[in-house]
């Protein structure tokens, strides 16, 4: 991340600072720390209060010009009539840091009052997200018209251990967001399975962790042939990585975190509509979101053992590419009638769900971007939660809430099995259009051992195709939240 985050514990009205960002409620009113910058702003902050020219809604902003020195600038940016949050805050900050990137201002201070310590932690996540950008393959603008980047934030807060622990925390996210956003931004002829075991080498040379790697003749030898007939129709080798972080006894069962890394789908024979399918390179979303956890995961050095499970591979259609009605035999003995290749990760992640069983896991969590008939149901604002387990669904779910990432759980009624009974194999690959996020959820369920599983369909939340005003269009860093508050949670 270019971003670097520093923590202060000074007045907002003493910071010598090209931007400061003031977080504001609904209907704001002065403290002694605003009558004070007030002061250094001659004025302009009690005028602008009082006029009303500045009411502190949700996602507002208002410039005011400060002095030469000092508080250069003062951007109010309003967080509404909500409570307090962190996702609250984390929005607030990441609008002001959009508006300082816009500015090219290169710095800027965050100060929220009464800033609580999950505001804290806020402020750095959303500092870090209204400053991302993936610019690695654009030509710089001419030099005059070049701004400086935001690559200096420094959040004014109380000097207590909590708050520095809530700051600490907030970068950690922040850094393993930026990692799966960045996965999810790269162009598919960029963004390969080899990517991945770049990536996981080096969080695992950073934070101590067991990497393992497997190509197609390991596949093969563990007989996953689920994985293995997504990836017969594409040449490049498919990968499956493996990263181990020991934070706790070394008896302790591991959460077993899971990711479809489809680096492009093209639906392969059964190929997708031309219109939008550059949009597929965002298919290795759940992958990413697994390798950012695991990221944060290390810099917190949580005291819980993880595991961290990616399959990467491309969907592509050639002559060696599996058919509709193709039967493939996945690494638990399954046999699996195959209706429509344009439902291929749930294959992958078949033989993904078999292996975590190796790992005698305390609770499996998958996510991916898996169907569209999630985006039919939930639209854009919520992932699909789906669980036999109703507790391990529930702490998801609070995960998820805190994170900023909600939910929704999904019914995984036996009713729905009838739509996935083949005639000649095990299981039929998908049920068709009607309850396809659930039918999905139920296809993965053939390959859950005898351990607590929950299935996150991130394709509506993963990445958005419009801007959402706190972050640009693209990908999100969904479900990095939910799957690092699941495990802070359980490691308490």
């Amino acid at each position: 991340m270019s971003l670097t985050l520093h923590l202060a514990h000074i007045a907002p009205s003493t910071a010598d600072t090209p931007l400061l960002v003031v977080v504001l409620p609904s209907a704001p009113v002065m403290d002694d720390a605003l009558a004070a910058l007030d002061i250094s702003l001659g004025g302009a902050l009690a005028r602008t209060l009082t006029r009303r020219d500045f009411r502190g809604g949700r996602d507002e902003t208002l410039l005011l010009v400060g002095a030469e020195q000092g508080v250069q600038r003062a951007l109010l940016v309003g967080r509404g009539s909500a409570p307090l949050t962190r996702t609250t805050a984390r929005r607030a900050a990441a609008i002001g840091a959009r508006q300082a990137m816009k500015l090219g201002t290169g710095a800027m201070h965050l100060y929220l009052p009464d800033a609580t310590d999950d505001a804290i932690e806020g402020l750095a996540i959303g500092a870090a997200a209204g400053s991302w950008e993936y610019s690695d393959l654009r030509t710089p603008p001419a030099e005059a018209d070049r701004r400086l980047p935001l690559t200096t934030a420094t959040v004014l807060a109380p000097d207590t251990d909590t708050a520095r622990a809530a700051f600490l925390a907030g970068v950690a996210l922040g850094e393993g967001q930026a990692i799966a956003k960045r996965l999810g931004q790269m162009p598919a002829n960029y963004c390969v399975p080899e990517t991945f075991v770049e990536v996981g080498s080096e969080i695992a040379a950073r934070h101590g962790m067991r990497l393992t790697v497997w190509g197609r003749d390991d596949l093969a030898r563990e007989k996953m042939g689920a994985f293995l007939a997504v990836a017969q129709g594409t040449p490049e080798e498919p990968r499956l990585v493996i990263l181990e972080h020991h934070g706790g006894p070394a008896d302790q069962q591991p959460v077993v975190l899971v990711g479809k890394g489809l680096c492009f789908d093209t639906g392969g024979i059964s190929i997708k509509p031309a219109a939008e399918m550059e949009w597929m390179k965002f298919d290795m979303s759940g992958a990413g979101g697994v390798m950012g956890a695991m990221e944060t995961i290390g810099r917190m050095k949580l005291p819980i053992n993880v595991v961290g499970i990616i399959g990467s591979t491309t969907n592509m259609p050639s002559g060696t590419a599996f058919k509709p009605g193709d039967v493939i035999r996945a690494s638990n003995g399954k046999t699996i009638e195959v209706v429509n290749t344009d439902a291929e990760g749930r294959m992958v992640l078949a033989d993904l769900l078999v292996l975590a069983k190796r790992y005698n896991p305390a609770v499996v969590i998958d996510a991916a971007t898996l169907t569209g008939a999630i985006v039919i149901g939930l639209g854009h604002s919520a992932v699909g939660v789906f669980g036999a387990d109703r507790s391990v669904v529930d702490e998801v779910l609070a995960a998820g809430e805190c994170a900023g990432e909600p939910g929704w759980p999904m019914p995984m009624w036996d009713d729905y099995k009838e739509l996935i009974k083949s005639d000649v194999a095990d299981v039929r690959q998908t049920g068709g259009r009607a309850g396809g996020s659930i039918t999905a959820a139920l296809f993965l369920k053939e390959f859950v051992d005898d351990y607590p599983w929950v299935h996150l369909d991130v394709a509506g939340t993963a990445y958005s195709q419009s801007d959402l005003g706190w972050i640009p269009k693209g990908p999100t860093g969904t479900p990095v939240g939910t799957f690092v508050e699941f495990v802070r949670a359980r490691a308490r």
